[in-house]
């Protein structure tokens, strides 16, 4: 299931469908108003959403009725959680980064200490950038 989740999110049209979902329900022709495309092209991508859970369907009449599901956005999360320690520690050191760029010190060379500490890499990045 985690995999037909991914797979629906990996769209941008599904996902505007959702964000509008999270308001309240719609119908499929309320869905489509706002988007350039056919109302069969908009029921393809509800259909996706429903396979994978995201969305379920009613109907009341000749009107289709969509709803948000959110239990497998949960379980993504869920999973996408484990990984967070990554994310967390990468942004720290670029945390740290922006703070020692943002407060250099000027030692008595004249040079500002967050520049003679900047890797060889990233000063060569910054003096190509600024000569060409």
């Amino acid at each position: 299931m985690l995999d037909r989740t991914f797979a629906a999110l990996s769209d941008p049209t599904r996902r505007a469908l959702l964000a509008r979902l999270s308001e309240r329900d719609l119908s499929i022709s309320e869905l489509a108003q706002p988007l350039a495309m056919s109302l069969p092209a908009v029921m393809k991508h509800v259909d996706v959403l429903c396979s994978a859970g995201l969305v379920t369907r009613s109907k009341t009449g000749r009107t289709v009725a969509c709803r948000l599901c959110a239990g497998p956005m949960q379980e993504a999360m869920q999973w996408l959680g484990r990984y967070e320690r990554f994310w967390s520690a990468s942004l720290d050191r670029l945390a740290a980064f922006v703070e020692e760029e943002s407060d250099p010190v000027a030692p008595e060379d004249g040079v500002t200490a967050s520049r003679s500490t900047r890797p060889a890499a990233m000063r060569g990045r910054r003096a190509k950038k600024a000569g060409g």
